[in-house]
């Protein structure tokens, strides 16, 4: 059993972290992902001011080692864990990763915003729950 653990890097991430090292099984195969978002139709890497460009790139490298320091912190605890930095709509590549993976579940936090929020901004998790075709466990923030 594979699981699928979606990552923004805020506070609930500890928490989803310690969610999985308690419920998992050591040797368990574990993707730590994170959604890097989307780069602006106006921000490529063949056009845009080299400041710009630059910003992009050292975001991407910081994303890019916490995720793997994450998926690091997991093999240390007995589990079979690889870290992923991927670029697109959230919801969309949380499943597209979960599909392409064959994880049999996902793991997403939740920030407990409310549901003003939610209706005039939209919720990650919310979003993987109605689309999601294996089970999903949200951690709460708090």
């Amino acid at each position: 059993m594979s699981l699928l653990v979606a990552v923004d890097f805020s506070a609930v991430t500890e928490r989803q972290i310690a969610a999985v090292e308690r419920l998992a099984a050591p040797g368990r195969e574990i993707h730590v992902l994170h959604v890097a978002e989307p780069e602006p139709d106006f921000v490529g890497f063949e056009g845009g001011p080299d400041t710009v460009r630059d910003q992009v790139a050292a975001e991407f490298r910081q994303e890019h080692r916490q995720v793997q320091d994450l998926a690091a912190g997991l093999r240390d605890a007995g589990f079979d864990a690889t870290g992923l930095l991927v670029q697109g709509p959230t919801v969309a590549t949380i499943l597209e990763q979960a599909e392409k993976l064959a994880a049999h579940a996902i793991v997403v936090g939740s920030h407990g915003r409310g549901a003003l929020f939610d209706l005039v901004v939209g919720s990650v998790s919310a979003g993987v729950i109605r689309k999601a075709h294996v089970p999903v466990l949200v951690v709460p923030s708090h």
